[in-house]
């Protein structure tokens, strides 16, 4: 085996994602996979999630899956513990389940919108995203935590976004405040944990062609603004993230804590021409 391999080798690590039956999820749980890890699917798409686990075992990897509503504490527990029943430890953690949260005060053509402005953000949507987005995010590090402690090993990830480290117009202000918040969960929970020999890190994606927001990503009209302001002028595909994604989950990463890594084509530098 190479330095290289060694380096990044998750072989026979018990890896859970969740959010892994689409999307940037996917993409980190198949680069779990093709390396050799025992991946188990957390979502809360029931269809989607049995169609991605049957895709996968169906080329030769180990892969589970676990109907997970991460807003609820109760239904991560008890994927969690089922993860623990089967495998009996758990090794690395993708907390990477979020969704959209709606317009932000801006369309896309510069137009002040209504729905989006300060004042008249919907409460139920507010709490709707911070329940999935930031409560999701705190339910995986304190179900994480409780398993990886005792065992004195772990790897935990969180998705977060460059919505977390800058304001965005056109990004739906529940969104932005949710991803800020769960970057600075995540370093306090790798403040906590280092203690542990449990490393706490963050990937901050940018412009990726998802399914979240319906896929709206893939609107004409959409892609070319995420182009316009990106210096490489395009979206990135899901399967951008899975070096990244590798990093985090193996060995190459083991003095790394506490860090958010940003994955967005420089779009957070601004736009260059």
């Amino acid at each position: 085996m190479s330095t290289a391999s060694r380096l990044f080798d998750v072989s026979g690590q018990i890896c859970v994602v969740t959010g892994g039956a689409s999307g940037i999820g996917l993409a980190c749980a198949e680069a779990l996979a093709e390396n050799g890890a025992k991946v188990i699917l957390m979502d809360i798409n029931a269809q989607l999630l049995d169609q991605t686990v049957s895709s996968l075992t169906g080329q030769g990897f180990e892969v589970r899956g676990e109907i997970v509503d991460v807003s609820n504490h109760a239904s991560v527990a008890n994927a969690f513990q089922n993860t623990i029943n089967h495998y009996g430890r758990l090794d690395v953690v993708f907390a990477n389940a979020g969704i959209d949260a709606g317009p932000g005060f801006l369309g896309l053509q510069g137009e002040r919108l209504k729905e989006g402005a300060l004042e008249n953000l919907d409460h139920l949507n507010w709490q709707r995203v911070m329940a999935i987005n930031l409560n999701g995010v705190l339910h995986c590090l304190q179900e994480s935590a409780k398993y990886m402690k005792p065992q004195g090993s772990g790897k935990i990830v969180v998705t977060t976004s460059i919505a977390s480290l800058r304001s965005v117009a056109w990004v739906g202000t529940p969104y932005l405040a949710a991803k800020a918040a769960g970057s600075h969960l995540m370093r306090q929970a790798a403040l906590e944990l280092a203690k542990y020999n449990i490393q706490v890190n963050a990937i901050a994606p940018g412009p990726f062609a998802t399914n979240i927001a319906d896929g709206h990503a893939g609107l004409p009209e959409v892609r070319e603004l995420l182009e316009a302001g990106n210096p490489q002028h395009r979206v990135a595909k899901t399967s951008e993230i899975k070096g990244v994604a590798l990093l985090l989950a193996s060995a190459a990463s083991s003095f790394m804590t506490g860090s958010e890594i940003v994955v967005d084509g420089g779009a957070i530098l601004g736009q260059a021409d």
